[in-house]
């Protein structure tokens, strides 16, 4: 059933485009009503309208809390008009129909991010009538328009000049849906505000999420599955803040990969490099500069480095650029590129450059991390950081050397990011031989010593990580006799002492941190 626009009732608090939308709908004999802010707008720009309050009879109190909530207005709303007995109670009241509603809501994401605004400002924010005006509305949607979008004015008027000023039940039933996305999106950031008040750091009863699409994806995980790429609306802006200077369009995959090469880069500090294949690192080293990072890592495996995503914590020069070009690359991500290192790199139109903001490689990760199972949600505190690397302890005689401790210091950011069972071999620099998502981490020990001496990489001297305890001694004898001589890992398993034993007796260093990095 189309619906003849007659009577608007507008309360913004967002004025963009509702002069204009105001000035359309009276030039084609619409009646306007409209809160006092907005009211004000639209008289100073000679289009005539009337006040709520004109229509109430009340004005607005306790400082506009109480301004739109009146039968005279939720009346004309609510009204069904195909039952008589709603529009014979309408007339006896002399509550007049309401056609279009044009709402949007009081600014409070902003209000409660600002840190200038203290509990009782930000509750200040939270908006009653409008969210009332909108549901009222969208229930009604049979009989009413409602229109919370700025970017929907001129589809709005559009629509009316091709149905003689009605608007399609399909329209309505849109709109509808819109609106009450947008009131459950604006309650869903009002529970997460006080979630943060009194939740002291532990999870909500209730965990309440709220994404937009930004775009679709050319597809999935594969060509035959349909994807897309949401934004959560509710978290800090951090790692959306990416900016693609060249290249195709970001795949799923790409998308994936390219966030655990920023991770693990992000970990490992200043000018490191992380390859990344299929969530994997396949290589990742800290070197002097980007350049000697980069050669390094890739030296891991080159052969998975093909078609790998590759991360930068730095700039990349005309020198990195060029060693990039050497390889078929999927994405570079970085804080930046130099113009000559652009130039050479669009050689590779295909190639994807990503710049990641200074300030989000800086910046703390978001509190949480979430993952889907079937109908379940599981929910985790990120694991941020490597508080266990100042207090972890050495259980055997043997020391580690100077150059050994930081061997495994880098192993231990690197294995955090490898999927379980993970080992990996590190030298000062970075990788050596990896070993990960294997069932049995006795053979990621054998796949990280083999990933290296099919390299012909030297793992005589070299430093292992583990990112779970070793359940039996047999782990640790494969890396002491490829040349391991110092490995860390989390401790915990009943035969630690097993374990260290045969450490001991293999003349290697063996650190316990009491802490694991399981990546499942």
């Amino acid at each position: 059933m189309k619906t003849v626009i007659k009577r608007a009732l507008m309360s913004v608090t967002d004025k963009k485009g509702i002069v204009d939308l105001a000035k359309a709908l009276s030039a084609r004999g619409i009646e306007i009503i409209a809160s006092g802010g907005t009211a004000e707008v639209i008289r100073k720009s000679g289009t005539e309208v009337s006040d709520i309050s004109d229509i109430t009879g009340f004005p607005e109190i306790m400082d506009g809390r109480v301004k739109t909530l009146h039968p005279k207005i939720h009346g004309g709303i609510l009204a069904d008009r195909s039952k008589a007995e709603h529009m014979g109670k309408a007339k006896e009241l002399g509550i007049e129909p309401i056609d279009l509603v044009v709402v949007n809501l009081y600014r409070f994401k902003e209000a409660a991010s600002n840190p200038d605004l203290n509990e009782s400002d930000v509750v200040e924010e939270i908006d009653i009538g409008g969210p009332t005006l909108i549901r009222s509305a969208a229930k009604n949607y049979a009989s009413v328009a409602v229109v919370v979008d700025p970017k929907d004015y001129e589809g709005l008027v559009e629509e009316l000049d091709e149905n003689g000023g009605s608007i399609t039940n399909g329209t309505k039933r849109l709109l509808s849906s819109k609106a009450f996305h947008h009131t459950a999106a604006y309650d869903a950031a009002i529970s997460s505000y006080f979630d943060g008040l009194h939740q002291e750091g532990g999870a909500p009863d209730e965990k309440i999420e709220v994404y937009t699409k930004l775009r679709s994806l050319r597809y999935g995980e594969n060509p035959h599955l349909g994807g897309s790429l949401y934004l959560n609306e509710l978290a800090e802006p951090t790692f959306s803040e990416f900016e693609q200077l060249q290249g195709k369009e970001l795949s799923y995959n790409n998308i994936q990969d390219m966030y655990a090469a920023f991770l693990l880069a992000r970990d490992l500090g200043e000018n490191s490099c992380a390859v990344i294949k299929h969530m994997n690192p396949c290589g990742a080293a800290s070197c002097g500069d980007p350049a000697e990072s980069f050669a390094r890592a890739r030296k891991t495996d080159p052969t998975s480095a093909f078609g790998s995503v590759v991360s930068f914590n730095g700039t990349v020069d005309l020198r990195t650029a060029e060693q990039c070009t050497s390889l078929f690359l999927e994405l570079i991500i970085s804080k930046g590129f130099s113009d000559e290192a652009i130039t050479a790199l669009k050689k590779k139109k295909n190639l994807r450059l990503i710049r990641i903001p200074e300030k989000v490689w800086e910046e703390d990760l978001p509190r949480w991390v979430t993952r889907e199972v079937g109908d379940l949600l599981l929910l985790q505190q990120v694991d941020e950081g490597f508080p266990e690397i100042d207090d972890w302890k050495v259980v055997t005689s043997r020391k580690p050397g100077n150059g050994e401790a930081r061997a495994l210091e880098i192993a231990w950011k690197i294995v955090k990011h490898i999927r379980s069972n993970a080992i990996v071999i590190c030298d000062e620099e970075g990788t050596i031989g990896i070993g990960a998502g294997q069932m049995s981490r006795v053979d990621s020990c054998r796949i990280a010593v083999w990933k290296a001496e099919h390299e012909g990489l030297n793992i005589k001297g070299a430093s292992a990580a583990s990112d779970a305890f070793f359940p039996f001694p047999d782990g640790v004898e494969i890396l002491a006799e490829a040349g391991v001589k110092s490995i860390v890992q989390p401790g915990g398993s009943i035969r630690d002492g097993e374990v260290t034993e045969a450490a001991e007796k293999l003349g290697i260093s063996m650190i316990m941190t009491g802490r694991r990095h399981f990546r499942h």
